[in-house]
């Protein structure tokens, strides 16, 4: 599930797993590391030495911060510059990270990001294991091969999809957001404000002012991560899909899809499932 259950919620936060050394002394000054996820979630707080690509190849990783939660479906990739602390959970995640020394060659900006990834740089990130970042020292060859992805990470920073919900830390806002996220089928305004005891005038003045979406568009936003998430696996049906992210019908589900990603849900699942062209670790 892309997006946290409450009680899943709680329990990440009280993980912290600190500052990560990612090289261990090593002198090199970027490296690779690969990782394929099992059926339990991999999660905690921390923050790295090293600014990091994580590319997933398959599953739906989350990336939150103290801003927002980022969603990083298959086939995209999301940008962690260097000391910023997050929460990553993968479940049933085969991702590629790369990591680069935090000097001067990138400008690495001081915020998560996902952005999308053009074919070169998909195929260069494969090819990075053969150096991972626990290697003992740098050689020419794979100096110069880091600098030119580098630059080329670089330049791709600037395309960032709109795939991350905002977080908040307002106490009405925070848990109007966790009950909508754990009632994404069936959630409504209304139930919300009741959940939080709270009017719906309050609660729509407290939400805009606190995320500047108001709370009907958090809620489609946050639908749409959701079906993009399961639509990633082979097992529900794209209209199980619509039904179990609280679209009415499979048309408006359609419609709304394709204006979020520019693809029907059909065409979105054969490209991101399982076993499919770029979603093979080779």
């Amino acid at each position: 599930m892309a997006v946290s259950a409450g009680e899943d919620r709680k329990a990440t936060e009280a993980v912290n797993l600190g500052h990560q050394d990612m090289r261990r002394g090593s002198p090199v000054l970027a490296g690779s590391y690969f990782l394929d996820a099992g059926d339990k979630p991999l999660t905690g707080w921390h923050s790295h030495d090293l600014h990091q690509l994580q590319y997933a190849f398959q599953g739906v990783a989350q990336v939150e911060t103290a801003t927002a939660v980022h969603f990083l479906p298959p086939q995209q990739a999301v940008w962690i510059p260097a000391g910023v602390e997050h929460c990553t959970t993968l479940t049933r995640v085969r991702a590629a990270s790369v990591f680069f020394d935090p000097g001067p060659a990138i400008e690495a900006g001081d915020r998560v990001r996902v952005v999308g990834v053009a074919p070169v740089i998909r195929e260069m990130v494969l090819y990075a294991r053969r150096w991972p970042i626990g290697r003992p020292a740098p050689d020419p060859v794979s100096s110069r091969f880091f600098a030119t992805l580098g630059q080329l990470i670089a330049e791709s920073l600037d395309e960032e999809l709109p795939l991350a919900l905002p977080t908040s830390r307002h106490p009405l806002v925070a848990a109007a957001m966790r009950y909508t996220l754990d009632h994404l089928g069936t959630v409504t305004i209304s139930a919300a404000c009741a959940a939080v005891s709270t009017s719906e005038r309050t609660l729509r003045r407290a939400f805009l002012a606190e995320t500047s979406l108001t709370w009907s568009q958090y809620l489609k936003q946050a639908r749409l991560l959701q079906a993009m998430a399961l639509l990633s696996a082979p097992e529900p049906s794209v209209l199980a899909v619509a039904t179990a992210v609280g679209f009415g019908s499979l048309s408006g589900f359609a419609r709304a899809f394709r204006r979020c990603t520019g693809q029907t849900p059909l065409s979105y699942r054969q490209r991101v499932r399982p076993g499919t062209g770029a979603g093979i670790i080779r």
